[in-house]
């Protein structure tokens, strides 16, 4: 079970410098699910996600068999978008060997001493798995250019300088994500597109429920202040950052359950695409194994 591809090709962003973030919808739905009517869509969502899931578990187990891929998902979001929940709904049914979540806060002295791409690097999936960063480099293109008072603990050879200074980070982010591609690292990035009304109503239903009210801080308030900063810091940077090897999907979040659907079917498809195997084995392993089963069959 699957969206339609040429309805879901509308949400990637690849190379050009065309993107423009106030023309993406937050509640978007592809044809399978906008063709329904209000009260049929959830329930489809629900069956494509449960669907997806299954599908996902699946070519999990032949990308960690295979062992030549790996799969980094990057998600960024504004607070509330859904990261957290997209990451429990999608990736519920996969083996929890072959799948890793990192998370990122604020810096420690340690990694501030290093380059900025260092303690991204770290958390890399290794080949049969797959990462995924709830947060990611990006955040260094994100909330450091809404804030660039962020760079004053950072010890670098010359002073952050005006574009040329992000224009630098974007080169970088680039070539490394280039990088990984080239050594067989598929990079799926994730940017959860919520509206401004639909963060408030979040908000406050957090406020509402007691149990979610430790999800909620002043600083959340104080953020969403700068919310045009952000939409400006994200469009720069996905304009910048997607290309052919690795293009960005901007996901409408508003409905929560079509983004998990969406997400969950773009990732399926993608491990699917690729050609991967379960290993053969050898003539000389298969006479261990021919060896093994004479052996157990003849205990007792």
């Amino acid at each position: 079970m699957s969206m339609s591809a040429q309805s879901l090709a509308q949400l990637r962003v690849g190379p050009g410098g065309g993107f423009n973030l106030a023309e993406h919808d937050t509640r978007w739905l592809p044809d399978g699910l906008a063709s329904l009517k209000k009260k049929a869509r959830r329930s489809a969502g629900d069956r494509l996600l449960a669907a997806n899931k299954l599908d996902l578990e699946e070519a999990q187990a032949l990308l960690y068999a295979d062992g030549q891929y790996s799969v980094l998902i990057v998600l960024q979001a504004m607070d509330a978008a859904g990261k957290d929940g997209t990451i429990k709904h999608v990736m519920s049914g996969v083996n929890p060997q072959g799948c890793r979540v990192s998370g990122f806060k604020v810096p420690s002295a340690l990694e501030v001493d290093h380059d900025f791409l260092w303690r991204y690097e770290k958390e890399l999936p290794q080949r049969g798995q797959i990462g995924i960063f709830n947060r990611s480099y990006y955040e260094d293109v994100l909330v450091v250019r809404v804030h660039p008072q962020i760079l004053d603990a950072q010890p670098l050879p010359e002073k952050p300088d005006g574009e040329a200074f992000w224009q630098g980070r974007y080169d970088d982010i680039n070539n490394f994500e280039e990088h990984l591609v080239r050594n067989g690292t598929v990079v799926l990035k994730f940017f959860l597109n919520l509206s401004k009304e639909e963060q408030k109503r979040r908000f406050l239903a957090r406020l509402d429920t007691p149990d979610k009210n430790w999800k909620f801080s002043a600083a959340d308030i104080r953020e969403r202040g700068y919310w045009d900063d952000y939409m400006d810091a994200f469009g720069r940077c996905i304009n910048a950052t997607a290309t052919e090897v690795a293009p960005w999907w901007v996901i409408p979040a508003d409905r929560k359950w079509a983004a998990r659907a969406m997400v969950a079917d773009i990732i399926t498809n993608t491990i699917n695409s690729l050609d991967l195997h379960y290993p053969q084995l050898s003539a000389a392993e298969r006479k261990d194994l021919a060896r093994a089963r004479t052996e157990l069959e003849a205990e007792g």
